[in-house]
């Protein structure tokens, strides 16, 4: 069994206690938020019910006037400030049985494909509820009263059509809501196609959710991971323990937990995560049958990607070395930040030239050693101050 959280910490204490350790810098910005987070950590801890004293616990249960529904919280501001960790520490100690912690965008996913599966049932005929909105709010709602989202955003047309409708339900309900995201609510959904019937979900949020700005000045995210190296070899221990330092410092505080990327009826594994930051091995995206929609999603969800274990890529390795340049070429378009352990250095890695493939392997080769220019990190800066 794992051991229960510590339902007596705050979000603040933790914060404290990590500058206090040298851990973190101090940074009063995040403070503020803390208090913030706090402030919904007190009201779900007033929430939950008490043990019961008696065989009769519930009969004095049963008498008490039900609990105000808890505000949640809207944190906004620019990317590296931290508001994922901060997120993290609440999502740790938040008292709830039934939470769920999401990228907003693969919650939306999952929600679409509740709808379609219930629009199925009522095409064959085993539901007469046509509606499927009250449906999904209620099983959404069964499985997590406490939904955390990372990077709120909206840019689909059907995500900004169903939104009022479906936490109107879950509002209802009683379900709290914590995000972070790079926008403050007015600015959702803005220029997009019909906004004017997203407005709704706006007025929603704002009677739900306390809205604050975390506005450090410093971008703590470009401050650890851009002064990293970026391509270590040979592969060897130091070269394992010198990626293992690099991505502890890139984490800046946060915690990395596997993650399911949301593909067309699949997903794409990704053995840690946090934030935009993301780490695989070689074998985990070149081994694997992966393809360029797949590397196009990664590129998509992640700013910055660890790559571990590339080998000496021989005649044996073919449709691998195939992924691998199309993993590259797909990073690259993107201006994904990508660190690397390899067998050798990036000229050296294909050890037999042939054909087209020799010629799609020296541009691989050319953009490996783009991306550790200050060009290129430059790129990355643009790519990630314009999310």
């Amino acid at each position: 069994m794992q051991p229960m959280p510590d339902y007596s910490l705050s979000v603040s204490e933790e914060l404290k206690s990590l500058t206090a350790s040298g851990s973190l810098q101090t940074d009063l910005a995040q403070m503020q938020v803390a208090k913030c987070l706090d402030r919904v950590l007190s009201t779900l801890k007033q929430k939950r019910p008490a043990a019961k004293a008696s065989a009769l616990g519930w009969l004095f249960a049963a008498k008490k006037k039900p609990s105000e529904k808890v505000k949640g919280l809207y944190i906004y501001g620019s990317v590296g400030r931290g508001k994922t960790m901060l997120m993290d520490m609440f999502f740790e100690m938040a008292p709830c049985a039934k939470k769920r912690r999401a990228h907003f965008h693969e919650f939306m996913a999952d929600v679409h494909n509740r709808i379609a599966a219930h629009r199925l049932k009522l095409k064959n005929g085993e539901t007469k509820q046509a509606d499927p909105i009250p449906v999904v709010a209620g099983a959404l709602y069964d499985e997590a009263e406490l939904l955390c989202f990372d990077e709120f955003t909206v840019t689909d047309i059907a995500d900004a059509m169903i939104l009022s409708r479906l936490f109107s339900e879950l509002f209802r309900r009683g379900c709290v809501l914590v995000a972070t995201s790079n926008v403050e609510p007015k600015n959702l959904y803005m220029d997009g196609l019909n906004r004017s019937l997203f407005l709704p979900f706006l007025d929603l949020l704002a009677t739900h959710v306390d809205v604050v700005s975390l506005d450090s000045p410093t971008d703590y995210r470009m401050e650890k991971v851009d002064s990293l190296p970026v391509y270590l070899t040979p592969l060897d221990e130091r070269a394992d323990m010198a990626m293992d330092a690099s991505w502890t410092q890139a984490l800046h505080g946060r915690k990395a937990k596997p993650l399911e990327l949301p593909m067309k009826g699949r997903s794409i594994h990704v053995p840690l995560a946090a934030d935009r930051l993301a780490r695989f091995s070689f074998a985990d995206l070149c081994e694997k049958p992966l393809g360029a929609a797949d590397f196009l999603a990664i590129s998509e969800r992640f700013d910055a990607i660890f790559l571990d274990h590339v080998p000496l890529l021989g005649p044996d390795k073919r449709n691998q070395i195939k992924r691998f340049i199309i993993l590259i070429d797909t990073l690259y378009d993107h201006a994904v930040r990508l660190y690397v352990s390899a067998a050798a250095m990036p000229a050296n890695l294909l050890t037999h030239a042939r054909g087209t493939e020799g010629f799609e392997f020296d541009r691989t080769v050319s953009r490996l050693f783009e991306m550790r220019s200050a060009e290129y990190l430059a790129l990355h800066q643009e790519r990630r101050a314009a999310e």
